[in-house]
């Protein structure tokens, strides 16, 4: 008995041996034949980089929607070549740290080809050199600080305009439309913030006017009496302000209740719903600059804004369209690279040089043929009024390079 149990329990060891030894010999062959075939190489990730929380929230997401939107419509057209697009939203929380941080992390995952994003120059700066170590392509949908492009990495693209076209097409309606000339600058410190305002400055100047003050503020704080009273004892006829909707917001409200009626402006960092739930009444009278145009303004863009309605149930924002167009820009690259390569799946490399290569490109707000530098040459600045406590303003004009 004892030594039927012993060949019994000997027996059993060697089948269990076996197929362990049957199992990862079928793991390992799996494997071999995942990299030579490519069984998962057919999935392409496509990551949205925006501020998904914290002040700039409302346009983070406004983006990382739009650009979901045009993923989800053309996936079913890149599994007809063979290949699953896959959406990758990260939160950059406007913050230049997080946003290396998160680079980092897509950089790290080779399934990731393309990037939507970021919204704040700060961040787009610092993150796009990690996207230019990696071949990661990136897409820009929202910002306008020259060093984004001027760096010339073959990597960075962006399909709206500059702060050197926008700050000065501000300061010309200011000075030759509203007549401006005692104007205060208020900037936020920031990359966007600080090149818009110096922009504006500049040209500003040369139109002569004069500036009665340049001050900084600190982005998060809520309140700014402080500068406002500076503004208020220089006695203005314009108030100018580089940054962001969220302190943009503060800066208008506080202004109003100090008494201060006279025009302020501000840029596209300012061009958010969030402006309006901040601001409240005291928004009436605010013009701001925005390099995003008017979607309701054409066949197309109402139909995305019904699109966008019916899908997430909330309205578009401006920069709903950019994200949506930045992914469709995206998407015609690396269409173009996976024909150019017969089919198959194209080094990131590829996708870097299609994208760049891209002339011509019509979306639904925007007409996107790059230059060697990745900014888009069609690129406009539109100027807007808020009449009433009402999001968007009233269209006033716009302007081409």
């Amino acid at each position: 008995m004892k030594k039927l149990l012993v060949v019994f329990a000997s027996s059993l060891l060697l089948v269990i041996l076996s197929a362990c030894s049957q199992s990862s010999s079928n793991q390992s062959g799996q494997q071999t034949t995942t990299e030579q075939t490519g069984d998962n190489s057919n999935v392409i990730k496509i990551a949205t980089h925006t501020p998904l929380s914290g002040g700039n929230a409302i346009i983070g997401e406004a983006i990382k929607l739009g650009a979901q939107m045009k993923l989800e419509e053309e996936a079913s057209r890149f599994e007809e070549m063979g290949f699953t697009l896959q959406l990758e939203p990260y939160d950059d929380q406007a913050d230049p740290k997080k946003g290396v941080s998160n680079a980092n992390l897509i950089g790290a995952d080779d399934a990731i080809y393309g990037v939507i994003g970021h919204f704040n120059s700060g961040v787009t700066i610092p993150s796009s050199e990690i996207y230019e170590k990696y071949n990661i392509t990136m897409v820009n949908p929202g910002s306008t600080a020259t060093d984004v492009t001027d760096r010339e990495l073959k990597t960075v693209n962006r399909i709206v305009a500059r702060d050197d076209f926008q700050g000065p097409a501000g300061a010309q309606f200011a000075v030759n439309e509203l007549g401006a000339k005692r104007i205060f600058v208020i900037q936020d410190k920031t990359a966007y913030g600080t090149g818009i305002a110096d922009a504006f400055v500049a040209e500003a100047e040369k139109l002569g006017a004069e500036i009665v003050g340049y001050e900084g503020i600190t982005v998060g704080e809520k309140d700014y009496n402080g500068v406002i009273n500076q503004a208020l004892n220089k006695k203005p006829d314009l108030i100018f302000f580089g940054g962001i909707y969220s302190e943009g917001g503060i800066i208008i409200k506080q202004a109003r209740d100090k008494g201060i009626n006279v025009p302020i402006m501000g840029g596209d960092g300012m061009d958010s719903s969030g402006l309006v739930d901040i601001a409240g009444e005291a928004v009436k009278n605010v013009y701001i600059t925005s390099v995003a145009g008017d979607t309701s303004s054409t066949p197309e863009g109402k139909k995305f804004m019904d699109d966008y309605k019916a899908k997430f149930n909330k309205e578009a924002e401006a920069f709903s369209a950019y994200g949506y167009d930045a992914m469709g820009v995206f998407l015609q690259g690396l269409e173009n690279a996976i024909k150019a390569n017969g089919g198959k799946l194209p080094p990131k490399e590829a996708v870097v040089e299609a994208v760049r290569a891209i002339t011509d490109y019509q979306g639904v707000i925007t007409d996107v043929s790059f230059d060697e530098k990745g900014d888009n040459k069609n690129a406009k600045v539109y100027l807007y009024k808020f009449e009433e406590a009402k999001y968007p303003a009233s269209y006033v004009g716009e302007v081409s390079q």
